[in-house]
């Protein structure tokens, strides 16, 4: 197992996190051990079968699930788990065919699954639409259906791709942060929003940024256990000399953090923070924070790992299926040229299994045939570097050869 996957393991190990009653009914769900409240049992040395939904959505999305769907269906297979796939639609390709982002039967059959890979959504094409019927708005749905409210968004420099950071090899080697970005709460669910005319007469746009407390408790928790088991560090990132949403954020953070007298608390406004991750990323170690800040901090941290194209992401609640998709968008503008970098599904695919079924030897056999396949030198053109040995390939290439290491790792009894 490489040091991404030790981390992650490290950091989620153990983690157990109290069942409430918050705003959105969620829950938290854990692999071996469980990242969840209801501890699964571990897996049988018998077949097992689980029932995966997958949604490869918009752009390159089809792209690079049908490359983790192979690879996990390989590296399910050395373990005796098969699958029963649902392939269901959301995003742009719904708008297309049942006219919403989000049909109620992709919705119920996601909830009845044991855990939901998702693609990409969104594209040019529906840019203009109103709210309600945009992509973008089916994945809200998906994660409110899901009831997931915690995000976990690794950004680690893996050391064969160091060269391919847009910063100095002294700025990003052994760079290794936990983003925890709270989901489900925040201005992208508050209330009111909308148009209106204000007293001069003009026209605005409003949103409203709003926490409970125990939507900030229960993501604080959540990070508070992960920096137990990373580095002891813990950074809340708010907004807190001006807004009254990060002030409360700040002082339910501050009570939380009394739990945790081994865990060091630090905090940063969100401007400061997204300076501190170019000017001296390792200060990091676990960030946690809210909705938006999340949604940007976290795609500012994969860029220092060189391609977001290279990162997975995980969506967990209390109880039910979690939902893993890669953090890159639909990237129209390559959709069906073979460039998509399938790396960050195929990850996701095998957080999917140790965080979501509990299976970690398939997920580890994903892992190591990932880097194994960075060791060969196989690269798609955004973590390709010119005037070197590395092999330029398309999607489709990079996944054959991902399953050639799956398959030569068994051979040569890696696993």
């Amino acid at each position: 197992m490489g040091r991404y996957n030790l981390r992650m393991a490290a950091s989620l190990q153990l983690l157990n996190v109290k069942a409430v009653k918050p705003f959105h009914t969620v829950s938290w769900r854990r692999s071996t051990p469980p990242l969840r409240c209801s501890v699964a049992p571990p897996p049988s040395t018998s077949h097992r079968s689980y029932t995966i939904t997958l949604l490869p959505g918009d752009g390159i999305g089809p792209e690079v699930v049908s490359v983790a769907k192979d690879v996990l269906t390989l590296a399910g297979s050395l373990e005796g788990i098969k699958y029963d796939f649902k392939e269901m639609l959301i995003g742009g390709a719904a708008l297309d065919t049942a006219g919403v982002p989000l049909p109620d039967e992709t919705l119920s059959v996601a909830k009845e699954s044991d855990a939901v890979l998702l693609g990409a959504i969104g594209g040019y094409k529906w840019d203009q639409n109103e709210k309600r019927l945009k992509p973008e708005t089916g994945l809200l749905q998906l994660r409110q259906g899901l009831t997931v409210f915690a995000n976990l968004r690794p950004a680690t420099v893996f050391p064969q791709l160091v060269d391919a950071s847009p910063l100095k090899k002294e700025i990003v080697e052994g760079v290794d942060i936990m983003v925890v970005r709270e989901l489900t709460g925040g201005i992208y669910f508050g209330f009111p929003r909308g148009y209106g005319v204000n007293q001069h007469g003009e026209r605005i746009g409003y949103n409203t940024e709003v926490y409970s407390a125990l939507e900030v408790d229960r993501i604080a928790e959540v990070a508070f256990k992960i920096a137990q088991k990373r580095g002891g560090k813990l950074c809340s990132v708010d907004k807190a000399n001006v807004l009254e949403a990060s002030m409360f954020w700040r002082k339910r953070v501050l009570e939380k953090a009394k739990e945790y007298p081994d865990v060091e608390l630090s905090h940063m406004y969100v401007d400061n923070a997204s300076m501190q991750l170019i000017r001296y990323p390792k200060q990091f170690d676990t960030i946690v924070t809210n909705n938006i800040f999340g949604d940007i901090l976290s795609d500012e941290a994969s860029m220092i790992t060189g391609s977001i194209g290279m990162l997975p992401s995980a969506s967990l609640g209390n109880s039910g299926p979690g939902l893993f998709e890669p953090i890159h968008g639909s990237a129209p503008d390559i959709a069906g040229q073979d460039k998509a970098n399938p790396c960050a599904t195929v990850l996701s695919a095998a957080m999917l299994l140790r965080y979501g079924l509990g299976e970690d030897k398939a997920a580890e056999r994903i892992d190591k045939a990932v880097e194994d396949t960075l060791n060969r030198g196989f690269r798609t053109a955004d973590i390709y570097s010119t005037g070197t040995n590395q092999k330029l390939v398309g999607c489709k290439q990079l996944g054959e050869e991902i399953l050639k290491s799956v398959e030569s790792n068994v051979l040569a009894g890696a696993v």
